[in-house]
């Protein structure tokens, strides 16, 4: 017997209850990224400042930071403890992040933007992902709402759509070799 069959079997959907010590490591690992994915995005648009790019990234980076806060809402309705620890963990991971090679020692290299996008899309991949595990959640936790979290998915599909669209332009800038 499979375990989707022994979940029908004992009448119970597999999101209709959660294990409340595990939501909050997943909740917490989520804030640890959401943390990461922050920082990175406020870096970038800070280092596109006055570029096209740069002004696109504004209302992304903003709704990044309000994605965050209603992570740490949606914790609280859900009486999930913060792990301040983690959201640390998070902001180091994206310092030691710009310490890769990127071909340049002292300044930034043109491939520095495409990659650091790439990063955000995944960043904005992954929240998405929790807002649709948390969606399903809500079907049987009154805490969720889920109308919330529609709207939060469909940010997270509107920010990947403008991160991958600058994406795609600055790598054709960067790796055309003409």
């Amino acid at each position: 017997m499979n375990v989707r069959s022994r979940t029908r079997t004992a009448g119970l959907h597999p999101f209709t209850s959660s294990r409340p010590d595990l939501l909050a490591i997943y909740l917490n690992d989520h804030l640890t990224g959401a943390t990461a994915g922050l920082e990175r995005a406020r870096h970038l648009q800070r280092t596109a400042e006055g570029s096209e790019l740069g002004t696109a990234l504004g209302p992304v980076v903003a709704e990044i930071a309000e994605d965050r806060e209603s992570l740490l809402e949606i914790m609280r309705d859900l009486g999930v403890p913060v792990r301040r620890y983690r959201a640390g963990v998070g902001w180091a991971a994206e310092k030691a992040g710009r310490l890769k090679g990127n071909g340049r020692l002292l300044r930034r290299s043109p491939l520095s933007s495409v990659l650091e996008l790439e990063a955000l899309r995944l960043g904005v991949e992954g929240k998405a992902a929790g807002w649709q595990t948390l969606r399903r959640l809500a079907a049987g936790d009154p805490r969720l709402d889920a109308r919330r979290l529609d709207d939060l998915l469909e940010r997270a599909r509107r920010q990947r759509d403008v991160i991958e669209e600058w994406r795609i332009r600055r790598a054709g800038q960067v790796l055309r070799q003409e």
